[in-house]
């Protein structure tokens, strides 16, 4: 560690400056914002969400010159196993799969040259995805935006570092500065993956309103829930769950998931308007508890610097507001 860096096992293996990564929101993050995050030393990965050739084409072209990774949902990847190839052409720095099995997927990836990236929600589901090929292990906290599960991420770390060994573990879930990357490496991670700071940057492919709202809400508005896999007709495994901002969806179906069921033509539409007019009281903002953390939207750069900085200063001194002393006399 020096003045403004930190050298971990996942900044060697990745061949990056700092432990910082940025999540593969589907939709959000896109090349620009991954080629941000890339230059600015971190490792910045695609979102390649439930597979769209045309969009993975555009964004993964206009990342050709920065080394940069993408990220997939596995249950979804596997209904369109040509992605893979169409992707590992472009020969990312690395692969990310989430919310399934790694093993119809791994050798390919290995065989490669391309580094794995399994994020789970469970110390049994890191130690099968070490099990299954997996070079990196995401621990993904249930604070964080997007889809997830239930364990909270201070207690999931070190339990997956305890279980994998010497495999580097990167945090992930209501992380948004310093102090939380500080918090993660005290745990035992090599690295930490941010998705709701990086939603609220200049280059990431959030509409304006929403980037607003993200740095305008707290995380008390956001809600865990089904209503928009429900609407958007995604077929989600339990136990997975989206985080999202409270909005008249979820209000108004989130504990009536049956009768919207029942709805659901009606309610598609005024979800879809919503999206197309850019109104988030109908549309998802899908963001995590980090959103305390943001105050307004800045570039990818800023970001990855000031979290590096601020975690080596925190590092460097030991732990804020505590002192040891001998004890009573």
């Amino acid at each position: 560690m020096n003045e403004k860096n930190l050298e971990t096992p996942l900044t060697r293996l990745l061949g990056i400056r700092h432990p910082v990564l940025s999540a593969p929101m589907a939709w959000v993050a896109g090349g620009h914002l991954a080629s941000a995050v890339s230059e600015a030393g971190g490792l910045g990965l695609i979102g390649g969400g439930y597979g769209d050739a045309e969009w993975l084409e555009r964004e993964l072209a206009s990342a050709a010159d920065t080394p940069v990774g993408v990220g997939f949902i596995t249950w979804s990847l596997k209904q369109k196993p040509d992605l893979l190839d169409q992707v590992l052409a472009h020969q990312p720095s690395a692969m990310m799969l989430s919310f399934g099995e790694l093993a119809g997927f791994a050798q390919k990836i290995r065989k490669a040259d391309c580094c794995l990236l399994a994020q789970v929600q469970t110390v049994e589901q890191a130690k099968k995805a070490v099990d299954e090929g997996a070079d990196v292990i995401i621990a993904q906290g249930t604070e964080a935006g997007g889809h997830g599960a239930n364990r909270a991420t201070l207690p999931l770390v070190p339990a997956v570092v305890d279980a994998v060994g010497s495999v580097p573990v990167v945090a992930a879930g209501g992380i948004a500065d310093g102090r939380g990357a500080a918090a993660a490496m005290m745990l035992g991670a090599s690295g930490v993956l941010m998705g709701s700071r990086f939603y609220a940057t200049e280059e990431s492919l959030a509409h304006p309103t929403a980037k607003a709202g993200a740095a305008s809400a707290v995380g008390d508005d956001t809600v865990r829930s089904s209503v928009f896999d429900r609407l958007r007709g995604y077929g989600w495994p339990e136990p997975y769950t989206s985080r999202s901002l409270r909005n008249r969806m979820t209000d108004r179906w989130h504990d009536h998931l049956p009768e919207l069921e029942e709805n659901l033509t009606d309610e598609r539409e005024r979800f879809q308007a919503g999206i197309e007019e850019g109104d988030f009281n109908l549309a998802p903002l899908i963001v995590g508890e980090a959103v305390d953390l943001i105050d307004r939207v800045r570039s990818a750069r800023d970001v990855v610097e000031d979290v590096v900085a601020e975690a080596v200063e925190l590092l460097g001194q030991g732990a804020p507001n505590v002192s040891l002393g001998s004890g009573p006399a």
